[in-house]
């Protein structure tokens, strides 16, 4: 039972975040964010709408994780 308590535990407590154009704010593949070329930064929290990400920010630090079964919300602009 433990394990799974900690599994659980880990699954709220880190924002989502998805990779997008900075400019644009347009999804991207991962692999955008991680290529070192400064195409995509990843976007934490909020959600995706008509392929833009929307209501997180750039920030990780400013986007409030949810806890068991929450969503995390984002607070903030981004920008770049």
């Amino acid at each position: 039972m433990g394990v799974l308590a900690a599994a659980l535990t880990a699954c709220g407590s880190e924002p989502d975040k998805r990779c997008v154009d900075p400019d644009t704010y347009r999804t991207l593949p991962p692999e955008k964010c991680d290529d070192g070329s400064g195409q995509g930064r990843y976007y934490y929290g909020g959600g995706v709408s008509h392929g833009r990400a929307k209501g997180g920010s750039f920030d990780k630090s400013s986007v409030k994780t949810g806890g068991f079964g929450g969503r995390g919300s984002g607070h903030g602009s981004g920008g770049g």
